[in-house]
């Protein structure tokens, strides 16, 4: 259950927070996803580059997951993992010799289904080109959310999850070109970290941490506290996820 807390002073400490984290005062230099090539942000490339990764991105350092795509681009032999046309060309058996050369793959059939499958989607009905489908979508990120998560999920393994498909658009957002609208219907990636500075600024339990549906109820009070304020949900992903890593600093006017 939420705790009482006062809605002004919670809300001007979120704000503080971000302050705090767009000061640099909370690390977060190298974020994993800086582990990329430097590809044309408005280049095909680069939007594959920073989506089939997202797709295995769960239950693993994300560090270590991007440092291992980073690796996998810059070998010549293993590059074309991140080519859906080629990926749907090749045998099973190649495909999971190169996801597993740099360690992209850790599970050798449940991620490489997942890559697999993924990228069959990206060929078939978007020409091996991904922003495609911000076309199709508008860029509108409710349309986007709606294709992925609802009308063609199966096609979608695992970046369609809530917790994944929030951060994958976030990400998409940052490090390639794509000028997406309707930024306010993404949540709050509830991972460990942002989860427990919630618990830190009062807006659930600690008791609550282990219900199975603490990431809903994570999502639902942070759109409760920033409903008709200038923030929305994702702003705050980075900063809650900083603040939880290094050790709750401390508040502080910057």
């Amino acid at each position: 259950m939420p705790v009482n807390h006062n809605h002004k002073e919670t809300l001007h400490n979120v704000r503080l927070l971000r302050k705090m984290y767009l000061a640099g005062l909370l690390g977060g230099e190298v974020m994993p996803e800086d582990a990329n090539p430097g590809l044309d942000r408005d280049s095909a490339t680069n939007y594959l580059y920073f989506t089939l990764p997202m797709a295995l991105n769960y239950q693993r350092n994300s560090y270590t997951l991007w440092d291992s795509a980073q690796k996998s681009f810059n070998d010549k032999e293993t590059v074309g993992i991140f080519n859906p046309s080629y990926v749907a060309s090749i045998d099973e058996n190649e495909l999971r010799e190169l996801l597993l050369k740099h360690k992209v793959a850790l599970q050798p059939n449940k991620h490489c289904a997942t890559w697999r499958t993924l990228c069959q989607t990206i060929h078939t009905h978007f020409e091996g080109d991904i922003r495609n489908l911000f076309i199709e979508c508008d860029w509108y990120i409710p349309n986007i959310l709606e294709y992925i998560q609802k009308s063609h999920r199966q096609h979608f393994p695992y970046l369609s999850g809530p917790k994944i498909c929030n951060y994958w658009l976030y990400v998409i957002s940052n490090y390639t070109g794509a000028k997406l609208s309707g930024k306010e219907a993404l949540s709050i990636a509830p991972d460990t970290h942002v989860i427990q500075s919630t618990v830190r600024l009062g807006l659930v339990e600690e008791r609550d941490i282990n219900d199975s549906n603490i990431q809903s109820k994570v999502n639902k009070v942070w759109k409760d506290l920033l409903t008709n304020t200038e923030l929305s949900l994702i702003d705050l992903h980075t900063p809650l996820w900083l603040w939880s890593r290094n050790g709750f600093k401390e508040l502080v006017e910057s």
